[in-house]
């Protein structure tokens, strides 16, 4: 079968090979893969940066923001042939540690995990592929075009937990939320909040295409001013951060309003330096009771609560997100950086 592989830590490897067909093992789905989303972190890997093929393997299968349809289901699993399916990215280490026992393997204490298409373990962009049934997802049918937004919209989940869990300290009921990004995970935070019902801004570079209309059919405010006019104009108590740029970043330390709660979703490259009063951002967000937390990667409660969001989403709203659709012969094309793509993806049926 056909599938999107690498040679992490090699420039230039990113090509469509055969590989061997596979073959669902005891307690696993085999699915019938249907498409994956292209993301940064796949960039990255294809441009060398990290990641780790299986163990006696030279190339890895990339992808995972899955979308598959079950071909073959074991007894007792609780899927069908025929369900629409995501594959859980992560699986918890063997230790396993005392979050990963609990099911809270995006919170791994020891890093011994490993993760679909990243870090030792196939990814799903192929043509089929096997997933544990109690790691695989079932989607609502009618997010057939759409599914493979479950896993950024699982990360972003999580981040909103995250702002509950943390503001529950004390009285919290936040109001307004700003969202820096208006790339997938910035769109996705910014539907969450819209169905929290907050009031919602979110700030990007681009002033015109498809971004500023996606924010606006969701009800949104689009801004394109620095953070520090748009966070003293629209007063913030929570702000995801879904850029990753340090200038950005910096800015969004002190950019809520007093108690608020600011999570950072963006992996930055290191080597970067901007410069940070230190004294006064500490000063603020103490005197403020703010907090600042970074978030990654979901757990099953995580991606559950993901198909929930898309199922109550606006389907032509969640399509127009997929800015360009690709076979898998042309594959290497969604990694072609296109000034108004949102969320390229690769189609892996005929």
């Amino acid at each position: 079968m056909r599938a999107l592989t690498v040679v992490p830590g090699q420039a230039g490897s990113l090509a469509v090979t055969d590989v061997p067909d596979v073959e669902a093992g005891p307690g696993e789905l085999l699915v019938d893969g249907l498409a994956v989303g292209i993301c940064g972190t796949d960039a990255e890997i294809a441009a060398g940066e990290y990641g780790s093929a299986p163990p006696g393997r030279e190339r890895l299968v990339l992808g995972h923001e899955s979308l598959g349809r079950v071909a073959r289901a074991p007894a007792g699993s609780g899927f069908a042939p025929g369900d629409l399916v995501v594959g859980v990215v992560r699986r918890p280490d063997p230790v396993p540690c005392g979050a990963c026992a609990r099911g809270e393997w995006d919170m791994c204490r020891n890093g011994r995990y490993t993760e679909h298409g990243i870090k030792d373990v196939d990814g799903f962009a192929s043509e089929r592929w096997v997933i544990e049934a109690d790691r695989a997802v079932r989607l609502d049918p009618a997010l057939a075009d759409v599914g493979m937004l479950l896993e950024p919209t699982s990360v972003v989940a999580k981040a909103w937990e995250q702002v509950d869990a943390v503001g529950g300290r004390a009285w919290f009921e936040p109001r307004t939320a700003l969202v820096t990004g208006a790339g997938p995970i910035g769109l996705l935070a910014a539907l969450i909040g819209v169905q929290r019902g907050l009031d919602v801004h979110v700030l990007d570079r681009h002033a015109e295409g498809r971004k500023p209309d996606l924010v606006g059919a969701l009800g949104a405010t689009y801004h394109t001013e620095d953070l520090a006019t748009v966070s003293d104009a629209v007063q913030p108590e929570v702000l995801i951060e879904a850029t990753g740029a340090p200038p950005v970043i910096t800015a969004a330390l002190t950019a809520t309003r007093p108690y608020g709660v600011t999570v950072l979703t963006g992996v930055t490259t290191p080597g970067r330096t901007v410069p940070l009063d230190v004294g006064a951002a500490n000063r603020e967000i103490v005197l403020e009771n703010d907090a600042i937390v970074g978030s990654v990667n979901a757990n099953m409660g995580h991606y559950e609560a993901a198909a929930d969001v898309l199922a109550r989403a606006d389907l032509d709203w969640l399509r127009g997100l997929v800015t360009r659709r690709l076979p898998l012969e042309r594959a290497l094309e969604a990694f072609d950086d296109g000034s108004d793509d949102v969320k390229v993806v690769v189609e892996l049926s005929a």
